[in-house]
C-alpha cells in the first residue's frame, strides 16, 4: 500500500541499489511489510528547481494512515538517502506526503 515515487533529472547506473534501500526504508519508517511497498523512479531531464537544472528530485510518499506528526523525520531520512545515492542536496528536493482514504486505494480487485 505505500508508494514512493522518485522523479529526478539524474541518470544513475546504480539506481536498483537506491530503489532497494528506499523500499526497505519506507517499510521500516511506516512499520509496514515491505512486500506491500512499491517504489518507482521516473527519469525526467526536463526539470528545473529555482531556475536551475542542477541535480534535483521530487518525491511523493503515499500511504494509508500516514503519520502526519512524523513527516519531518521521513523527509530527513529520504533526503539523506537521495543525497547518498544520487548526490542531490536536500535543498534541491521537494517531498509530497499523501494519506488517501482507504476506499480510494485499490489492490487485488478491491480497496483497503
Amino acid at each position: 500500500m505505500p508508494l514512493l515515487t522518485l522523479e529526478t533529472n539524474i541518470q544513475s547506473d546504480d539506481i536498483s541499489t537506491c530503489l532497494a534501500e528506499l523500499s526497505g526504508m519506507t517499510a521500516k519508517m511506516l512499520g509496514k511489510p515491505e512486500n506491500f511497498v512499491m517504489v518507482t523512479r521516473r527519469y525526467n531531464p526536463d526539470m528545473l528547481f529555482a531556475g536551475s537544472n542542477q541535480p534535483l528530485a521530487f518525491l511523493q510518499l503515499k500511504s494509508l494512515d500516514l503519520p502526519e506528526d512524523r513527516t519531518a523525520e521521513f523527509s530527513d531520512a529520504l533526503c539523506e538517502l537521495v543525497r547518498k545515492h544520487l548526490g542531490i542536496q536536500p535543498s534541491r528536493v521537494y517531498i509530497e506526503f499523501i494519506s488517501p482514504d482507504r476506499h480510494m486505494w485499490g489492490w487485488n480487485s478491491a480497496t483497503f
